[in-house]
């Protein structure tokens, strides 16, 4: 099934950046302007101060792990707030010439992109989509010679092709008033994302080939045409680049070699394909698009009662946090059927462990089953059906037993929201 086929495809994606964002943990302190940081705008949230409320639940990045989910997320970034400028060129080769229009292509991706973001962050990040260049970019050389295929390096083939874009763009494009790129390649180059995904981004790379001043650091790559064969490419299809988006903004990869097991249709940076999905809660927080005050930190023993209103509408508390470690704890948020979370068919409490000291692609993030071997609630294509019915319903409890922390659901009230209550030893 196509689901599975997908598991296998998807997960060298993650190779292909993931030395890049290694050694950018070294470098991107220097990164403060142009698509590398313009403004000086890491992504996520700072805290105030060390006696913040949150202090205890801002789990913190360890140096060398890929991608951390750690707060805050460090330099070198795309901004996450406010306005974004995403600098979009088509391109395509002698070999595999351009089909249809290049601002078809720029079609398949917006205004689409440009709403999820708006939906997904409550109006906190305005994505501005441009392409100055509305005709393809023909690249120096035939696709098969810069060597691109599924998990790629940087080095050399990427970098040759980045050279390249910048070279034959450069005079009509000032690259320094961009946040970051995306490069929209025609779609019959390389093979169809059937057979195997090549889209992948190069994010917090300070070292990447300069233009206008400013390094291209912040790049997102989309090949071929992320069809499953359901019908709903035109409404879905473009799902691909806000999940390559994640990247530049800081966020990891949530599925691993087994594929969407771990996360499931919870969060798009988990799965991508068919219906539309948000992020979770954690990463909405990660990037800067809820306040502190949405956000109840339960580091205390005892006994504690949150109310918590579904993450896809705007104001109130949205997660509750128990940590367990300085790198590690369970995140706990309300799922509904609204705004980007198109395919949830059990709405209840959702339950995950974030795990800050786990690499990009290998499950930093790991949702816990209400209903654990249930087969889930959903036969909708690409979507994980066995952690679709994961959230909790009022009378079931989550016990982590070597911890002595469970999440009780009191119940649900009139306007949405629900009750839970943390105990912990």
């Amino acid at each position: 099934m196509p689901q599975t086929r997908r598991r296998i495809r998807r997960h060298c994606r993650t190779c292909a950046y993931i030395g890049l964002t290694a050694l950018a943990l070294g470098i991107t302190a220097t990164a403060s302007t142009g698509i590398s940081g313009r403004g000086n705008s890491a992504a996520g949230p700072v805290a105030t101060s060390a006696e913040s409320l949150l202090a205890p639940c801002r789990i913190t990045g360890t140096m060398g792990v890929q991608m951390s989910e750690g707060l805050p997320t460090p330099p070198g970034y795309s901004r996450s707030t406010g306005e974004v400028r995403a600098l979009n060129l088509m391109i395509d080769f002698p070999d595999a010439k351009g089909e249809g229009t290049a601002m078809d292509r720029m079609s398949e991706f917006f205004p689409q992109t440009s709403d999820w973001f708006r939906t997904s962050s409550y109006g906190r990040l305005t994505y501005r989509a441009e392409a100055p260049i509305r005709e393809w970019l023909r690249m120096p050389m035939p696709f098969a010679q810069y060597g691109i295929g599924r998990g790629s390096p940087y080095e050399p083939g990427y970098r040759q092709l980045v050279e390249h874009i910048a070279k034959v763009a450069d005079s009509e494009v000032d690259f320094g008033k961009y946040d970051l790129v995306n490069v929209l390649v025609t779609p019959n180059a390389g093979p169809s994302a059937l057979d195997t995904v090549l889209s992948v981004t190069f994010s917090g790379n300070a070292e990447a080939p300069v233009a206008d001043g400013v390094p291209l650091a912040n790049t997102s790559f989309v090949y071929s045409r992320q069809d499953d064969g359901s019908g709903s490419y035109r409404e879905t299809g473009y799902r691909v680049l806000p999940h390559e988006n994640g990247h530049v903004f800081g966020l990891p990869d949530l599925y691993t070699a087994d594929g969407g097991g771990t996360v499931g249709h919870w969060d798009i940076m988990s799965e991508d394909w068919g219906a539309n999905n948000d992020l979770l809660g954690w990463h909405k927080w990660k990037l800067g698009w809820l306040d502190e005050e949405q956000i109840s930190c339960a580091s205390k023993s005892g006994v504690s009662d949150h109310v918590l209103s579904p993450l896809a509408v705007e104001g109130g508390t949205k997660l509750a946090f128990v940590p367990l470690s300085e790198s590690a704890g369970y995140a706990v948020e309300v799922r509904t059927r609204a705004g980007n979370d198109e395919a949830v068919c059990k709405p209840g409490v959702l339950i995950y462990k974030v795990d800050s000291d786990v690499d990009t692609g290998r499950g930093p993030v790991t949702v816990r089953d209400s209903a654990a071997d249930s087969g889930g609630c959903t036969r909708r294509p690409n979507v994980h059906a066995e952690l679709s019915d994961a959230p909790f319903v009022p009378g079931e409890t989550f016990t982590d037993d070597k911890s002595g922390i469970s999440v009780s659901v009191v119940g649900e009230l009139r306007n949405g929201s629900y009750q839970v209550r943390i105990t912990r030893p």
